[in-house]
């Protein structure tokens, strides 16, 4: 079932973030007339056109509820973890792929345990910048999620790892 966004619209795509529908507009390609939703990507320059009938393809979604939020932070405080022993490259593609599904819940799982694996060793720099995508990534959508400041949301997850 392909979810339906207006104009104004929030929606998460992933990988990207959170992203706004500027506007949905018609275009002919090829002698076809297909329609397109415009992104403006938060926090960046990126403008993305999706299809409007391949938006559950590419995994367009609408943002989670606050529900979901509870659901991300009770990942997020999880501490009975198996800290995979694979080699850091292994890890590495794992947390890609499950960033990529643009899943919050995935998307936490990944936060909490490159935060937990910080506690043993010191990460590398791709394991540090996957770190950093991942909260980027959390705290865009949640803090949209509960109409919050991105700094109010960045405080709850630091305590949280912190507590």
């Amino acid at each position: 079932m392909t979810t339906r966004f207006d104009v104004g619209d929030r929606a998460v795509y992933p990988a990207q973030g959170v992203a706004e529908v500027v506007r949905i507009e018609t275009k002919e390609i090829m002698g076809t007339s297909q329609t397109f939703y415009v992104l403006s990507v938060m926090d960046s320059d990126k403008k993305i056109m999706i299809p409007v009938n391949n938006v559950d393809n590419v995994g367009l979604r609408s943002i989670i509820s606050k529900a979901e939020v509870e659901q991300v932070y009770d990942i997020l405080r999880e501490r009975d973890v198996d800290l995979n022993q694979q080699t850091w490259n292994r890890r590495y593609r794992a947390y890609v792929e499950k960033i990529q599904t643009g899943s919050p819940f995935e998307i936490a799982e990944v936060m909490r345990d490159l935060n937990l694996l910080k506690f043993h060793k010191t990460l590398s720099f791709g394991e540090r910048k996957m770190l950093d995508t991942a909260r980027r990534l959390l705290i865009q959508e949640i803090a949209v999620a509960k109409d919050s400041t991105e700094e109010e949301i960045l405080e709850e997850l630091e305590h949280i790892f912190t507590a």
